[in-house]
């Protein structure tokens, strides 16, 4: 006699698929919202790929900052490209189901690519202390070897940070009934309180990569920008000093559009558990679409290099 199926144990279980949520209540006007998101992923899009062809196609932008540009500028590319599938399948076509493993892969993406900004920010405010405390020795210092040895380390950094999440999610148990996702996207707080086990690994190893990546580089950045100041002080003209520190403008208005969200998605998954579900999303959006469309918008206004290479970039295709 088979035993009836209400006694089977099922002592592990992962589900197929999860289900996104886009903007809950507003789920009426899914397709409007669509418009301004589809808006600011084409902006995000075009402004980084006409940087990264503009420093590919100067010569006179072939030069360390503008390298550094270039990374940050593929940095957001890649997080842009990581949530605008899902997100548009979502607000478009009401399309919320991702399967498990698409789930993993793109919350390794997404992850990867924010500690690849952050790493990228730092690398420019290091370049930003050499240009502004040594100039005579900076093309000597940040030598184009050097360069690519940093841009392997920012890869390599959070490649093996964010390696170990898929892994750590796929081990545990979860619920049947439980596959609702907060987001149009995974992010891995999101998907690890879907389990029915115990997460205590899942978030101390999330908490240490947080801290060992964002933290330690938001800390080198505030430590490299007191000593820029330190450093400007020191010019005996106030002319001098306010020329010297408006180089600097672009990158801090860079580090403040992606550490400020940043902060604001630590803060509201931590203690803003009892805020309404839209204040939870609009943060994310903030966070993962908000700096890839206001970063070429800076640089082009505050460069003007970049501002003419991109015009005559635009001008080519015209042609």
């Amino acid at each position: 006699m088979l035993p009836s199926q209400s006694f089977i144990n099922i002592s592990f279980f992962q589900p197929q698929s999860f289900l996104m949520t886009g903007i809950q209540g507003l789920e009426a006007i899914h397709g409007w919202i669509s418009i301004p998101f589809s808006s600011m992923y084409t902006v995000a899009l075009t402004g980084n790929c006409l940087i990264l062809l503009a420093v590919k196609r100067t010569n006179s932008l072939h030069q360390p900052m503008y390298y550094f540009l270039s990374m940050l500028a593929l940095s957001d590319v890649g997080l842009t490209l990581s949530t605008m599938p899902s997100t548009l399948a979502v607000l478009w076509f009401d399309y919320r189901l991702i399967s498990f493993h698409t789930c993993l892969i793109q919350m390794f993406f997404l992850h990867s690519f924010s500690v690849v900004e952050s790493s990228v920010l730092l690398a420019m405010s290091f370049d930003r202390f050499v240009a502004i405390s040594n100039p005579l020795r900076y093309a000597s210092v940040l030598t184009n070897n050097v360069i690519i040895r940093i841009g392997a380390t920012i890869t390599t950094r959070a490649t093996l940070s964010l390696l170990p999440l898929p892994f750590l999610l796929k081990r545990l148990n979860y619920c049947p009934g439980k596959i609702l996702l907060s987001h149009s996207f995974c992010f891995h707080a999101d998907v690890m309180k879907l389990a029915c086990a115990d997460i205590t690994v899942n978030i101390l190893y999330g908490l240490y990569v947080v801290l060992s990546t964002v933290g330690v580089d938001s800390l080198l950045i505030v430590m490299s920008y007191a000593l820029i100041l330190h450093t400007v002080m020191g010019l005996a003209s106030p002319r001098e000093r306010v020329r010297t520190l408006n180089t600097c403008v672009s990158h801090i208005l860079a580090v403040l559009v992606f550490y400020i969200p940043v902060i604001g998605v630590s803060m509201i998954h931590r203690f803003g558990k009892h805020l309404p579900h839209i204040v939870h999303a609009l943060v994310a959006y903030v966070y993962l679409v908000v700096p890839p469309v206001l970063n070429p918008i800076i640089y082009s206004v505050k460069s003007k290099p970049i501002r003419g290479a991109m015009f005559s970039v635009l001008r080519r295709k015209d042609q």
